[in-house]
């Protein structure tokens, strides 16, 4: 059975052939460590998509998306935040300069406060530089964790996270700019 014909804005040439993707979940959305050591099988299955550079050691940016580990932020990582739905948390992609990454971060910042959120505080990202074949370490980024909470409904303070990010995502420091041209 072949592809359906051409019609509308559909069109049999735009098909592409892939590996797809996996998906973990519980169906009553229970929280579980199980539910993410399956999902890193699922990604270590995937291995044979062949998805690698030409070291064999660089891959295509797989993996998961899952949601805010609250307890484990508390717990392991000892950081104070309100009730979750009242903060969020995201992983910000510096340039390995630290003068240069300061200006970002100062840029992101200024955003935060701009959009009523109030920072609770950024932190440095454990990385293992040695994993990553050379190709990746070359452009390997800097990489922190922000924290930012506002007393809002969810969905508003997603709204406004989204916010900040695409401000700031437009917003890079010139001295930044011109060290990635």
């Amino acid at each position: 059975m072949g592809l359906p014909k051409k019609q509308g804005l559909y069109d049999p040439a735009n098909e592409h052939d892939n590996c797809g993707i996996g998906f973990v979940a519980h169906i009553r959305g229970h929280k579980s460590h199980d539910i993410i050591e399956r999902g890193l099988q699922v990604l270590e299955n995937m291995d044979h998509r062949g998805a690698t550079g030409a070291d064999n050691k660089t891959g295509d940016g797989a993996g998961m998306l899952l949601q805010i580990p609250d307890q484990y932020i508390r717990e392991v990582l000892g950081i104070e935040l309100p009730i979750p739905g009242q903060y969020g948390t995201g992983l910000i992609f510096l340039p390995q300069n630290r003068k240069e990454a300061a200006l970002c971060q100062e840029v992101l910042t200024r955003f935060i406060h701009q959009e009523g959120l109030e920072l609770i505080g950024y932190r440095d990202v454990e990385v293992d530089s040695q994993v990553p074949g050379e190709i990746a370490r070359q452009t390997e980024p800097y990489i922190i964790q922000v924290f930012i909470k506002a007393n809002l409904e969810q969905e508003e303070l997603e709204q406004k996270l989204y916010l900040v990010r695409k401000q700031a995502e437009r917003a890079r420091p010139r001295s930044v700019l011109k060290s990635l041209i």
